[in-house]
C-alpha cells in the first residue's frame, strides 16, 4: 500500500501546517486526499472538535470522496441532539475509549448506532472512529473534553486492512498537533474579539499591547445609558437585574453591531460604540450610527420588562451620537490595560446622553451628525456641556 517515505512526507506536510494558520477544512481535505493517494480506500471522513466560544460549542469538517468539504458549527443549545446522542462518536467521547470499529459488511444484526445502519445501506463496508486527546485547559475546564474525534469509512470490499488502519491512526495523531495549534489560535482570537471587539482585538493580536500604543482617528461615537438602573437593580436583585441588563445590551449594543459598528466598552449599564470614519468621509459612518440609534430605540420600545418586575413598560434609555477626533488605543497601567477611545468627542456624547432625560428625548445628536439626518433632526437648543467652554447646538432624532 504505502511506504514509510510516503507517510513521512504526509507527516512533514502536517507539521508544516501546524506552523502556519490553515483552515480546518483545507487541512482535513488535504489529509484525506493524501490518504487516498497512498492507497487508503477512504470514501467518507468526519473531523470534530470542541472550542471555547460564547455561541459555538463544537465544530466539524465533513469530507466525502470527490465532493466539496462541509464545515459546520454547533451552538451550545444544539449539543445534545438525538442524532448526536445516538452517534458512535458521542459513545466514544463519553466512554473514554480511544477507538471503535465496525466492519459493516460482516454485520448481519441491526447496529446499536443508527448511523452505521444507514452507512451499511449506502454501501459502506468499514467504519472506524478514533479520539486523540490534547490539552487545552480553558476548554477542559468549561466543557470537560479536549482533543479531536475523527471517523473514517470505506466502501471498498473488505474495508480497511491493518496497514490502512495503522496509517490512519499514525497520521491522526500528527493531525492532532495541527488541529491543536489551529484551535488554540482560534480561541485566542475569540477571547480578544469577545472582550475587546473585532477591531480592537485585531490590533492587540497584531502587537499593539504596550501602554500608550494607539492612534488618533476620526469616528462617530455612540453612547447609551439605561434609565432608572439603580432603582431596577435594587428592586430586582442581582440575578434578575443581570437578565434585564442583557436585554438592554441586546437592544443597544446589538443594534450597533448590526449596523457595522463596534462595541468598545460596557461601562456599568452604559454602552460605548464606535463607527470609524474612512477616507475623511463622515457620511457612511454617520448614516450607520443613525441607523443604529433608530434600531436601538425600536428594540427598546419592543422590550418588555413585565416578566421581571411589576408593570409592563418597555426598557428606557438615552442615546447620544457625536463625531470628531478620538484617541484609539491602550489606556490604563503597564500590566493592566484596556483598548478604548478617549477624547472630547467621547465626553460630548456622554454629556449629551445625560441631557436626554431632562429634555424628554431618546436620541440626541451633535450638529455634524444632525446634518446627515436631514428633516429627522429637530433642534432642541444650545447647551453648555460640562467640560466645554462654549454652548453647543443639540438636536433630537425623530423616531417612528
Amino acid at each position: 500500500m504505502q511506504t514509510n517515505e510516503k507517510l513521512e512526507a504526509i507527516e512533514d506536510w502536517l507539521i508544516t501546517l501546524a506552523l502556519g494558520s490553515p483552515t480546518m477544512s483545507a487541512m482535513f481535505d488535504g489529509l484525506c486526499q493524501r490518504l487516498c493517494d497512498i492507497g487508503v480506500p477512504l470514501d467518507r471522513a468526519l473531523l470534530g472538535w470542541t472550542t471555547l466560544h460564547p455561541l459555538i460549542h463544537s465544530e466539524t469538517v465533513f469530507w466525502r470522496h470527490q465532493q466539496p468539504v462541509e464545515h459546520d458549527r454547533f451552538h451550545h443549545a444544539m449539543e445534545e441532539t438525538e442524532a448526536w446522542q445516538k452517534s458512535p462518536m458521542r459513545w466514544l467521547w463519553s466512554s473514554g475509549e480511544s477507538m471503535l470499529r465496525r466492519q459493516l459488511e460482516r454485520a448481519n444484526a441491526e447496529s446499536e448506532f443508527p448511523l452505521l445502519d444507514q452507512l451499511k445501506a449506502d454501501g459502506f463496508t468499514d467504519y472506524m472512529v478514533a479520539s486523540t486527546a490534547f490539552e487545552l485547559p480553558a476548554v477542559a475546564e468549561n466543557l470537560g473534553h479536549t482533543g479531536l474525534l475523527a471517523s473514517w469509512a470505506s466502501k471498498s470490499p473488505g474495508g480497511f486492512s491493518d496497514e490502512h488502519l495503522s496509517a490512519i491512526t499514525y497520521l491522526q495523531k500528527r493531525l492532532a498537533l495541527a488541529v491543536r495549534a489551529n484551535v488554540q489560535a482560534q480561541i485566542t482570537r475569540t477571547v480578544a474579539e469577545t472582550y475587546l471587539g473585532r477591531w480592537a482585538g485585531s490590533r492587540v493580536l497584531n502587537g499593539q499591547i504596550r501602554h500608550g500604543d494607539g492612534q488618533s482617528i476620526d469616528a462617530v461615537i455612540f453612547y447609551s445609558d439605561m434609565r432608572q438602573s439603580t432603582a431596577h437593580a435594587e428592586a430586582l436583585g442581582p440575578d434578575l437585574y443581570l437578565r434585564l441588563l442583557n436585554r438592554y445590551f441586546d437592544a443597544t449594543a446589538g443594534a450597533v453591531e448590526a449596523e457595522g459598528g463596534e462595541i468598545l466598552d460596557f461601562i456599568g449599564d452604559a454602552v460605548l460604540g464606535i463607527f470609524p470614519i474612512e477616507a475623511s468621509d463622515v457620511a457612511p459612518a454617520a448614516t450607520r450610527a443613525l441607523a443604529a440609534a433608530r434600531r436601538s430605540a425600536a428594540r427598546l420600545k419592543e422590550t418588555s420588562i413585565g416578566d421581571l418586575m411589576d408593570g409592563n413598560g418597555p426598557l428606557q434609555a438615552g442615546i447620544a451620537l457625536s463625531v470628531g477626533r478620538v484617541m484609539f488605543g491602550n489606556i490604563g497601567i503597564a500590566n493592566r490595560l484596556t483598548f478604548s477611545v478617549i477624547g472630547q468627542t467621547v465626553h460630548a456624547a456622554a454629556r449629551m446622553e445625560a441631557l436626554t432625560k431632562e429634555l424628554g428625548q431618546v436620541v440626541l445628536l451633535t450638529e455634524d451628525i444632525a446634518d446627515h439626518a436631514g428633516a429627522e433632526a429637530v433642534p432642541v437648543g444650545d447647551f453648555h456641556l460640562a467640560g466645554f467652554r462654549e454652548p453647543r447646538p443639540i438636536f433630537a432624532l425623530k423616531l417612528a
